[in-house]
């Protein structure tokens, strides 16, 4: 997905738009990378489509939503699920195994660090569902680390924006 079109889509459907694109992007959907989903939020904020609060507010809540998907996805699905996500995906079993054993020792500040780690952030929800977390640590812990990533990817979109659209 290019900017443009997020650009035209939050402009067209707001703030319903920059939820379900960002938590297409937290639940790891092919086509919604951050490097373009959230400053795209920050840009269309910084144009005066939401206020930069909002925009935050919004793309924590979607987020978080696709932090608790992805959770009980592990939870509920498992082993199971891992294994389907293993034949499909074979490269992110070693990192998945090693964010188990992490979440075991690390608790929720390894959410917390996960979170902010590319990649890792979406995929480590899976693991923490898996081990059966504490779920309100495990939400407390995303939702701190959910907010730092989006304030700083959404945050450079809103101050850096007008550099971004001169080429748009």
């Amino acid at each position: 997905m290019e900017l443009q079109m997020i650009m035209d889509y939050f402009a067209e459907y707001g703030p319903i738009a920059i939820y379900l694109i960002v938590l297409m992007e937290y639940l790891n959907l092919p086509g919604f990378p951050a490097g373009i989903v959230m400053p795209a939020a920050g840009i269309w904020a910084a144009g005066g489509g939401l206020n930069f609060f909002v925009t935050i507010f919004i793309t924590v809540l979607a987020g978080v939503t696709g932090s608790i998907i992805l959770y009980g996805l592990g939870r509920g699905g498992g082993e199971l699920f891992l294994q389907k996500y293993y034949r499909k995906f074979p490269k992110h079993q070693k990192l998945i195994e090693e964010k188990i054993t992490y979440i075991h020792e690390k608790g929720c500040v390894g959410i917390f660090i996960s979170k902010l780690i590319p990649m890792v952030r979406t995929l480590i929800s899976i693991p923490a569902g898996i081990v059966k977390m504490n779920f309100w640590k495990y939400v407390m812990s995303s939702a701190l680390g959910v907010t730092v990533w989006n304030l700083v990817f959404v945050g450079a979109g809103y101050l850096f924006g007008d550099i971004v659209l001169v080429g748009v």
